[in-house]
């Protein structure tokens, strides 16, 4: 029996200001295997109340364009908290790294388009975050670990980390 073979990893953001280290992770396994990072942000879709009070203010072509130019500034900061992280931490390596890194967004439950995108994209394994914003243990780590068909790498992040 040979042993799995980590082509695709699946690496989730909240974009906030705790998940460097899980990103570092991710980088790490990536580098270790000779992967391919897909790099993902759930954003939850508002609801249908939220919805209906801002088709009763804007026209739904400016709803819509808002939401596209929302998801494009979303994706210019993961483009940019990339740049940062590699400038920061991998500028003094003896050696560049050669990053393949994926930016993806989509909308939905956490846990359900994590599972889905992370089966979508053919993931080998999942690196995220242990820790919710709040510090807390995380749930939707926890339903991932439970729903995943892969390895699930969670990642201890704390208040301390930046």
């Amino acid at each position: 029996m040979a042993l799995p073979e980590i082509k695709t990893i699946l690496y989730t953001t909240s974009l906030g200001k705790h998940t460097r280290p899980v990103f570092r992770q991710a980088v790490n396994l990536a580098q270790t295997f000779n992967a391919h990072i897909v790099m993902l942000h759930v954003i939850e879709p508002i609801g249908e109340l939220g919805h209906a009070l801002i088709q009763n203010y804007l026209p739904e072509d400016t709803v819509k364009k808002m939401h596209d130019e929302g998801i494009e500034q979303v994706k210019e900061q993961m483009k940019q908290r990339v740049a940062k992280f590699c400038e920061e931490e991998l500028g003094s390596l003896d050696k560049a790294l050669d990053m393949d890194i994926e930016h993806v967004i989509v909308e939905g439950n956490y846990t359900d388009s994590i599972l889905k995108t992370a089966s979508d994209r053919k993931a080998d394994m999942i690196v995220m975050g242990s820790e919710n914003t709040f510090g807390h243990h995380s749930q939707t780590t926890r339903q991932v670990i439970k729903g995943a068909k892969i390895p699930v790498v969670a990642v201890p992040v704390g208040k301390k980390f930046k």
